[in-house]
């Protein structure tokens, strides 16, 4: 079983961004940051925000990338290059349209779903698609039309409760994914409903 060793959060850079659905991989990685005492430093190598936590009897590299979404490659990138990280180690959490707020789940590998964070790591990651996700739910307008506004947006306070409740869910399961046992994880966090 293949052990994670980075939990990378995608999000939009700003304090204008920080609130918005988009962030909801960085909120998992900023909550993991605190919970294990670590601070998320700006560290111009790996073009974000990053820390080295200490979770679960291992060492777990925490990045947010301060590139905006589009670019978060070439962030994930330069970590992965750094540490010497093989794709199925990182976990990458994101936000999810097709889940609704308060949902979340885990899967490894896939396309990109339309999301341009997702596109461009596979990409920068030599088309390598094998990394973890931990697809956090926020819910789809119901317009494609719709979509860039609505990821640019904040949830009202019902729907960002959903997805805090999908993020202490995902943190609960978080040391049954790191260690790689990925179906008691999934078991568990895909069973959970806000």
């Amino acid at each position: 079983m293949t052990r994670i060793k980075a939990l990378i959060g995608l999000a939009n850079p700003g304090t204008q961004y920080e609130a918005t659905r988009h962030n909801a991989g960085a909120w998992l990685v900023e909550e993991v940051a605190r919970q294990s005492s670590a601070e998320l430093r700006p560290e111009k190598k790996f073009l974000g925000l990053y820390a080295k936590a200490f979770v679960e009897g291992s060492d777990l590299h925490l990045l947010v990338p301060t590139t905006y979404m589009n670019r978060s490659g070439a962030s994930v990138a330069a970590l992965a290059n750094f540490f010497k990280l093989a794709p199925d180690e990182m976990l990458i959490a994101h936000d999810e349209l097709d889940l609704p707020p308060g949902s979340a789940r885990y899967k490894q590998g896939g396309g990109h779903g339309g999301h341009n964070g997702l596109r461009d790591i596979i990409s920068a990651l030599g088309n390598d698609k094998s990394f973890h996700r931990a697809r956090i739910g926020i819910g789809h307008p119901g317009s494609a039309k719709l979509v860039t506004n609505y990821v640019l947006g904040r949830p009202g306070k019902t729907e960002r409760e959903a997805i805090d409740g999908a993020l202490i869910e995902c943190l609960a399961t978080l040391p049954l994914a790191l260690s790689g046992d990925w179906a008691k994880a999934m078991n568990r966090l895909h069973s959970h409903s806000a």
